[in-house]
């Protein structure tokens, strides 16, 4: 039998975040070419309390089906599942899988048992689902509707039902039979076809590098945690972006905060991905670097990243106009120290007589003469010696 390793399940608390992954495989019944069918429209158009709507847009348009078996064990398994084969179809440009523009659709089975129990029960189709998110909320629902209904002694009819995003529920669209009243229909036209061995090798050896393996290799090669990784290659072009930073930068931890934080942001913010930035990879390093040379400090640089996402321009034409290169010259530094330390002699006085909170007084004093341009590490460094006289 056909095995698919999904990339890995995650066991989540109560607010849906990963606790701890682990591998997942799933086994695969069959995959099969369809002609997609028109559909009936009963809601988000006008008077559909009246009318039912038939939508043939996507009629006759060939699509493939992947058939799991039955070893998903929860909705976030499914949800883990639909997410893996999402990201490598998108990964390898095969389709955009873009579930709201039917891109990618997901049809889940529910049917719950027992304990101990052998033999599956009933199952139920669920439909309408245009999200993966709406898929694993449906699944929920429908587990524990089917473990009342079994527990009430009702039992569960073999049925297809929808996804109602309003009102959190499943409800029944149609009854079934069985597998036959799927009605396929095989094309007698078309003859068998034989992939070679050779043609299979061909295709892999063409293939990008998948996003498991690269998730792989950021921990290894950047010494990236698991969900940082895992994050940067659910989208390839963020991924992509990332290494660039990474590689210009020589620092791909800050590279990887940055983009996972500020980048992924205005990305969200903005309604654009990682290829439609004006700021590039290479934009972003020359900012990390910037940052590390202790030019400007880290609050000035996220200001300086937000005027660099929306404009375009590079990091030092926004610090040169913004007029924020940080000050690292001690001589420079010193002579706001000094001013500060002879303003203040109770404070002073107060530090020497053992008020060590008041350090941090003296730090905000300097930095406030200086308009935040003060180096603040040699801020510390010099106030430290100077309060000790």
């Amino acid at each position: 039998m056909p095995r698919a390793k999904a990339a890995m399940t995650a066991e989540r608390d109560d607010h849906g975040h990963a606790k701890e992954w682990k591998p997942m495989t799933i086994g695969i019944e069959r995959m099969h070419l369809e002609e997609d069918a028109g559909k009936n429209v009963h809601e988000g158009l006008p008077d559909t309390d009246k009318y039912s709507y038939i939508d043939l847009n996507r009629a006759g348009t060939p699509l493939g089906e992947i058939v799991t078996k039955p070893d998903f064990r929860t909705s976030w398994q499914a949800y883990d599942y639909v997410n893996h084969v999402r990201r490598v179809l998108q990964w390898v440009g095969a389709s955009d899988a873009d579930m709201e523009k039917g891109n990618l659709r997901c049809e889940a089975n529910v049917s719950v048992r027992r304990i101990g129990e052998t033999g599956f029960n009933n199952k139920v189709e669920l439909k309408n689902l245009n999200s993966v998110r709406f898929m694993q909320k449906a699944i929920e629902f429908e587990i524990e509707r089917q473990i009342a209904a079994h527990e009430s002694g009702e039992g569960v009819s073999q049925e297809t039902r929808l996804w109602d995003e309003q009102k959190q529920e499943t409800r029944i669209m149609r009854s079934k039979e069985d597998a036959h009243d799927y009605r396929y229909f095989p094309e007698p036209d078309l003859q068998p076809l034989e992939v070679s061995v050779e043609f299979i090798d061909r295709v892999k050896a063409a293939m990008p590098e998948l996003p498991d393996t690269m998730r792989d290799r950021f921990i290894a090669t950047y010494g990236l945690n698991y969900s940082d990784a895992s994050q940067l290659v659910g989208d390839r072009g963020l991924a992509e972006y990332f290494e660039t930073a990474a590689r210009i930068s020589a620092n791909p931890k800050l590279a990887a905060n940055w983009v996972l934080g500020e980048f992924t942001r205005e990305l969200n913010n903005s309604g654009k991905t990682a290829a439609e930035s004006l700021t590039t990879a290479e934009d972003l390093a020359e900012l990390i670097v910037t940052v590390e040379q202790g030019k400007i400090n880290n609050n000035q640089a996220k200001e300086v990243f937000s005027e660099m996402f929306a404009t375009g321009k590079p990091a030092a034409e926004v610090i040169a106009e913004k007029g924020m290169e940080q000050i690292s010259d001690p001589a420079a530094i010193e002579k706001f120290v000094d001013e500060v330390i002879e303003n203040n002699e109770n404070q002073v006085t107060a530090y020497r007589n053992g008020n060590d909170k008041l350090f941090g007084f003296f730090v905000g004093q300097v930095m406030k003469a200086s308009e935040g341009k003060a180096n603040p590490q040699i801020v510390r460094d010099l106030l430290q010696t100077k309060l000790k006289l």
